[in-house]
């Protein structure tokens, strides 16, 4: 029999979610870019034999290995934001929607609504032209877990055909109790906006099918895959982006009300720190059994040009602004609002808000052009706050 070789490039990958009101499974298409990857490592322990020679000159040095654990699962994947409308109930929407409710913990789903149950808090509230993402009920000790199967070969075949027999074309690997880690979004000048995902899994198995619904249905008739036919036009320009700094009421004596600063490239990261727990007992190997969260923590940097002239609007400048940070030596906290508008003011776009975001000192760029390089950090208002961040998709 010929060799089955399966192409990273022949992928597709799809996350479930368990309607809340009927049981049913739902499977949503995740269009992802090239480079994704997941993996399963395992703790071991070594034994080893360290003596001197006994009379007749043997020495002993043997060992033994003990697999003590499986590692949690790793995996990431890159997708394009693409926020869209459906037309049942005039609901917006993005592509990665699911992975954005797991990050904040949005809660059960209900497919009939296609709402989320903290979409009350607008954790992840809909509406014909914007869809919100916060951190409203975030403040949990563990975040809810979702199954992701990787189909390779899949590319080319209708779910309905997929044949993951030992014979059959496709190879279905799933990760069991999977949990989105940290999202990162980078807005360089030249590309499309990508949200880059990590998480961590309790274990990837080998799959011969994909699991079917609670109903009589076939698994296939319960895909979501809005938004990602074959069209252009909810792909969002980096380009277009711009950045509103506005300066808060605090110690640090800002010289303007506003800044305006244009861009040349930018990231912004949100993470999770989650850990995995995992027993440790003997002759067993153990798996892992939850995720824990850790300190949530969004933060991210941005570049322009050092603009040390005047601008129309009476806002100050790159310069203005990094000679107010260099000089405040007595300040020890900083506060700006920072409104990210990736793909600029028409839609798509996708804007971040950061009220009250911690400025460093911009490093100094020296290229042909003069540039600044600063750091942010999205602070809450209060310690035990949730109000870092709000992501806000704006559909076509």
């Amino acid at each position: 029999m010929a060799a089955q070789l399966q192409l990273s490039r022949d992928t597709e990958v799809f996350a479930s979610v368990t309607d809340s009101a009927t049981g049913e499974r739902y499977y949503w298409k995740l269009p992802i870019l090239d480079g994704f990857s997941f993996t399963q490592s395992t703790a071991t322990t070594e034994v080893s034999i360290s003596e001197m020679a006994d009379l007749s000159g043997t020495s002993r040095r043997g060992r033994k290995m003990f697999t003590d654990a499986f590692e949690p699962a790793e995996w990431n994947m890159q997708i394009y934001a693409r926020p869209h409308q459906i037309a049942s109930g005039n609901i917006a929407h993005s592509t990665d929607e699911l992975l954005w409710a797991n990050f904040v913990n949005a809660g059960a789903y209900t497919h009939s609504s296609r709402t989320w149950a903290n979409a009350v808090t607008k954790t992840t509230t809909a509406s014909p032209s914007t869809l919100t993402v916060d951190f409203d009920d975030s403040n949990v000790s563990a975040l809810g877990t979702f199954d992701l199967y990787f189909v390779l070969g899949a590319c080319g075949t209708a779910p309905s055909a997929f044949d993951a027999s030992p014979t059959g074309p496709q190879t279905i690997y799933k990760v069991a109790g999977a949990v989105c880690n940290s999202v990162s979004m980078e807005f360089d000048i030249d590309g499309i906006l990508t949200l880059d995902w990590s998480g961590l899994g309790s274990l990837i198995t080998q799959e011969l099918s994909m699991p079917a619904v609670v109903t009589t249905g076939n698994w296939y008739d319960y895909i979501i895959e809005d938004g990602i036919a074959h069209s252009n036009n909810n792909f969002i320009r980096n380009r277009l982006s711009t950045l509103e700094i506005t300066t808060t009421a605090n110690s640090l004596p800002y010289s303007f009300a506003s800044f305006e600063l244009t861009l040349t490239g930018g990231n912004i990261t949100f993470e999770n720190n989650l850990t995995y727990l995992t027993p440790e007992e003997l002759c067993v190997v153990n798996q892992p059994l939850g995720n824990v969260t850790g300190v949530r923590n969004v933060s991210g940097s941005f570049t322009c040009y050092l603009n040390a002239g005047t601008t129309t609007s009476g806002a100050g400048t790159s310069a203005d602004l990094f000679d107010d940070l260099a000089s405040a030596v007595s300040v020890v906290n900083n506060s700006t609002d920072l409104l990210f508008s990736i793909g600029g003011a028409s839609t798509p776009k996708l804007v971040v808000d950061i009220p009250t975001a911690h400025l460093e000192i911009p490093s100094h760029q020296i290229e042909d052009i003069i540039s600044l390089e600063m750091n942010f950090h999205a602070l809450p208002s209060t310690i035990d706050n949730t109000d870092e961040a709000t992501v806000i998709y704006h559909n076509a």
